[in-house]
């Protein structure tokens, strides 16, 4: 998503649930911005559904945020305030009674940090909300959707 081209110009490109955050360095994540641009027509709109950073939840000293505390599931987020990397950890209840472990690394931003982006990459922020029902995105949103138009160049 930060170099993958095809032929043609859309008017729609967008990553949901969380998919920038596979992209674990500010640099790459530029680049999605850019490779996105590359893609749109003007005027097009580049779309990205992304959780907010937790660290509100993160008393000094404490090192992990739980997410999920369920009989089939436990679920918390462990975050490296330096350079931006988190992890979530999973541990998921077999049928058998043992649970698995699996964690999923990403680079975690800030809506401020993917607009900067999008404006080195010739966008402007249309529109933000909390979620998908365009909920108002406010200070307590755990999570928002974005959008950004490109501008005439």
């Amino acid at each position: 998503m930060s170099s993958a081209r095809v032929p043609g110009s859309f008017s729609l490109v967008y990553l949901v649930f969380n998919t920038i955050g596979n992209l674990r360095t500010q640099e790459e994540q530029v680049a999605c911005f850019a490779n996105a641009a590359r893609h749109l027509e003007l005027g097009g709109r580049f779309v990205v559904e992304v959780g907010v950073p937790q660290l509100r939840r993160l008393p000094p000293g404490q090192g992990a945020v739980p997410f999920d505390m369920s009989k089939e599931h436990v679920g918390f987020d462990t975050y490296d305030l330096v350079s931006q990397q988190a992890i979530s950890h999973h541990f998921s209840k077999g049928d058998d009674g043992s649970y698995r472990y699996s964690p999923h690394n990403f680079r975690y931003v800030w809506p401020s940090e993917l607009d900067l982006m999008a404006r080195l990459a010739g966008m402007e922020l249309e529109a933000r909300h909390a979620n998908w029902h365009r909920d108002e995105f406010t200070g307590e949103s755990e999570s928002h959707v974005s959008v950004w138009r490109l501008a005439d160049r």
